[in-house]
């Protein structure tokens, strides 16, 4: 996974960058792992006039291999921004991860269903199926 981190509004410190690092490199255990996947990371201040209220933002966009998402948070505190920011892109790549698999599945039960002739394939013949299993047993 590459990663490209640029700051706005602050100075880009070596601490924020390896804070920044450690949280987006953890997302890569939930990505595949012969794709190549660029990680833009930007983190900032919203405004210069701003006095309270949430005031650092923290962005990440993800593309290539299969993963395309875009993620803001903004917080109080520039670390708290980061954490949440990573905790929402998780949180995606899994729920993604999810439906991809789910769908392959069910495309798979669907051609066995055909393979074997029981019913068709809409989802009227899904439910036909269900019905028919339950009475076989």
């Amino acid at each position: 996974m590459n990663i490209n981190i640029k700051a706005t509004g602050i100075a880009l410190t070596d601490a924020i960058r390896d804070y920044v690092y450690k949280r987006i490199s953890s997302i890569e255990k939930y990505l595949n792992k012969d794709s190549v996947v660029t990680t833009q990371v930007e983190v900032g201040k919203t405004t210069k006039h701003h006095k309270g209220g949430e005031v650092f933002r923290a962005e990440v966009r993800m593309s290539g291999g299969g993963v395309d998402l875009y993620v803001t948070k903004e917080a109080e505190d520039l670390y708290t921004a980061i954490d949440l920011v990573e905790d929402e892109v998780s949180r995606k790549i899994i729920s993604t991860k999810g439906r991809h698999i789910r769908l392959l599945r069910q495309g798979q039960r669907a051609v066995k269903y055909m393979i074997k002739g029981i019913a068709d394939t809409t989802s009227a013949g899904f439910n036909r199926i269900k019905a028919f299993r339950k009475k076989s047993k």
